[in-house]
Parts: C-alpha cells; structure tokens; sequence
C-alpha cells in the first residue's frame, strides 16, 4: 500500500518547502518514521523529490518548528518523541468541518474565560471591557465598522480572566477569528439582523460579568460562539 513518502514524486514547484514539509509530516504521523528514528540525509531527500537543498532545508526547518523532528549536531534530524506537539498550529484555509471544530474550541475557551472574568475581574479590567462594548454599541448605530472594538471586547475578556496562558491562547485563536468577526459588521450582515442580534449576545456576556455570575457568563459566551460560528458558516454558504 503506497504511504506518503514510498509513493513519493516530483512535487509541484509552488510553495516547495511547505509542500516537502507536509509530505514529511504525513509520512511521520503514518509511522514511516518512528520516534527517535533518523530522517532521510538532505541529499537522499533532494533526489528523492528533485528538489534543491535550499527547499530540503526549508521543510525540515519547518518541521524542527512545528515539533515534528530535532537535529543533533553532525548527526542529522530525528523524529522527535512525540512528533507535532512542540507546536499548536491552525491553518489559514480550513474546510467547513475544520472551521466547526475550530468554532467548537474557541467555545470552551471562551466558556472558562468568560466564567473567569466574572469571577476575578478588577475596575480596570470592567472599564475596558465597557469600553469596547460602547465602541461596538457606536458603530452599530453609526453603521460604521465595529470589528476593530470586537476584537478588543474580547481580548478584555481575556485579559479580565487573569490567566496569562488563556491569554496568550486567546490572542493566538484571535489571529484566526478576527476575519470571521468582521463578517459581523458587513452590510449585509446588518440588514439581516446578524449585527444587531451579535451586539444583544455582547450585551448579556457584559451584564453577568459585571455581576459576578460566572454560569451566566459562561452561558451567555457558549450561546454568542454557537451563534456566531451558525452566522458564519450560513455567510460563508452565501458567499
């Protein structure tokens, strides 16, 4: 049975070293190489794929960062022993059942997160977040875009949790949600009531932080990402 690398051939010359990576990290995950085992040498990868060692170095630089192997000093690079976890990664195009998943972590992140801020947010951390709501609150009645202050009324929620991991995670997820927020505030959007009803969704998750309810609060984020991931996708559908 053809594996992802005994089936190799001649890779396709757009985005070579990505493309190599890929081709390597499957073949790892496959177990054609096991932990601990040593990769191919550069030149043996060069004739394998045609290719020249600057993109057989790029694949395996890209594999170092994403966990999958590690070099020793004069020896070459080896499967690391629990490949692909050094590194989380969530790529730029993802298919419809990928972008589910996705919305579905950023849900139980947002869950704790939310419950958190209602449990330990500070003045500061509530005048933020007021902030941001207003700025939203101002662009929907304005019809002006607001995505810019959702992305800051969430980041304040994180930062409101006092977790500075859940932080550095949030702002991690936020990279890739932020476009998916901005569908929030296109016209069309706004015409079906899709801003409006996201803006009601803010509003609730502001109310039971302020007032230390973390059920509440968590409630209120699980219903704002479920409803926000059904707005998203029905858009994408459209589009």
């Amino acid at each position: 049975m053809p594996t992802p690398f005994s089936s190799a051939s001649e890779l396709p010359r757009a985005g070579l070293g990505a493309t190599l990576a890929a081709r390597l990290a499957a073949a790892i995950r496959a177990g054609e190489f096991q932990p601990g085992a040593r990769l191919p040498t550069e030149m043996q990868l060069v004739e394998r794929f045609a290719v020249s060692r600057a993109v057989v170095r790029e694949a395996i630089a890209r594999l170092k960062t994403d966990g999958f192997v590690e070099s020793r000093q004069g020896s070459g690079a080896f499967v690391a022993a629990k490949p692909g976890l050094a590194n989380f990664r969530i790529d730029g195009r993802l298919q419809a059942t990928d972008l589910a998943h996705v919305f579905e972590l950023r849900g139980v992140i947002e869950v704790g997160m939310a419950e958190l801020a209602a449990q330990r947010r500070s003045k500061a951390d509530i005048k933020a977040l007021d902030a941001a709501f207003m700025q939203m609150q101002g662009a929907l009645e304005a019809g002006t875009d607001g995505a810019e202050a959702d992305d800051a009324f969430h980041a304040a929620i994180a930062t409101a949790a006092h977790n500075p991991y859940l932080a550095q995670f949030a702002a991690f997820l936020a990279q890739h949600f932020s476009a998916t927020r901005a569908v929030t505030w296109q016209a069309e959007a706004r015409a079906s009531g899709s801003t409006l009803a996201a803006q009601a969704e803010h509003l609730d998750m502001v109310k039971a932080i302020l007032q230390g309810d973390a059920e509440a609060a968590g409630f209120a984020a699980r219903r704002h990402v479920t409803n926000a991931a059904a707005r998203y996708l029905a858009a994408q559908k459209k589009g």
